[in-house]
């Protein structure tokens, strides 16, 4: 796929306003979600215990209710089922189970399943942890973004950069809000990844316009930079297309085959490159743009000093 700026009257510029509005709307859709409808936290992030079993057979949810009924009719898990033939169960449990609970549970699969289940604990302290390193990885990873797009381009670039970011892992979560689908370590692992692609995508059409910004003989103001953005996001727009649709269709695999227990993991992942994509392209290259005009503009009202006879740009 591939398009030619001369071919294609293609003009992203002028709809940048809508752009803007849909991300503010969808934005704002997503912190109404996490007020009221809040985040499905995993037992990575809260307190509970989890309890796998990997049998030889095929399970089915009914099956294990009624197995963990049997041990204790207060027994009520969440069951995700996992394997090929669907061999392997996890039961969530809210409350963590203590030591006598856990040898009654194992007892009851070795006795009728001969298998003994894997059972892992977090209590609300580590579940605390847990979610706080979550949020301090995403942090210092935005900021080493930012530090590191200051020093290869400029201020102005690293702002609209990491708006674009941020953008990205929100549009995620809030999704996750909406869906209502389980939030867990895996989930975060997705958004990492995404806030490193959804960067590097960001970096090459900064390239293309800083390059492009070098060539232009005058630029003026609005109009002369918009010109630039224009061009550059067309001339890197087959790239970006290329690139999302051949990593989309390995997420999408992993979304569809992986099973279960990546399941969380696929979701974002597929959920966060399209948004990346559209960030890079629609809010970042554009946010440059407004702000950068804006500079231009106080730079030009600035009273005229003989000494800077550099272009502004």
């Amino acid at each position: 796929m591939s398009f030619n700026n001369r071919k294609w009257n293609l003009d992203f510029i002028t709809h940048r306003n809508k752009f803007f509005a849909a991300s503010i709307i969808f934005v704002i859709a997503g912190i109404i979600s996490l007020f009221t409808l809040g985040l499905n936290l995993g037992v990575d992030f809260e307190s509970g215990s989890n309890i796998t079993i990997d049998t030889n057979e095929t399970l089915t949810n009914e099956q294990i209710q009624e197995d963990f009924a049997a041990i204790n009719e207060d027994y009520a898990p969440n069951i995700t089922l996992a394997g090929e033939n669907n061999e392997i169960a996890t039961a969530r449990f809210i409350d963590v189970l203590n030591n006598d609970q856990v040898a009654e549970v194992r007892a009851y699969f070795i006795e009728n399943y001969d298998a003994e289940p894997t059972v892992s604990t977090v209590s609300p302290q580590v579940g605390k942890e847990l979610a706080q390193n979550a949020i301090y990885a995403v942090l210092i990873a935005s900021l080493g973004i930012v530090i590191y797009l200051a020093f290869r381009y400029e201020f102005l670039y690293g702002v609209a950069a990491i708006v674009a970011l941020l953008y990205d892992a929100f549009f995620i979560i809030a999704l996750f809000s909406f869906l209502q689908v389980e939030v867990n370590v895996p989930f975060i692992a997705a958004v990492l990844t995404v806030v490193g692609y959804s960067i590097n995508d960001t970096i090459v059409t900064f390239d293309r316009i800083r390059e492009n910004v070098k060539k232009a003989k005058v630029i003026e103001g609005f109009e002369d930079l918009a010109k630039i953005v224009n061009t550059s996001l067309i001339q890197t727009l087959s790239r970006s297309i290329n690139t999302v649709l051949t990593v989309v269709f390995a997420a999408l695999s992993l979304l569809i085959f992986g099973g279960d227990a990546i399941f969380s993991f696929s979701l974002a992942l597929v959920i966060g490159l399209v948004a990346g994509t559209y960030s890079s392209m629609f809010l970042a290259a554009q946010l440059w743009l407004v702000m950068k005009a804006r500079y231009i503009k106080k730079q030009k009202l600035k009273p005229a000093d003989p000494k800077e006879e550099e272009p502004i740009v």
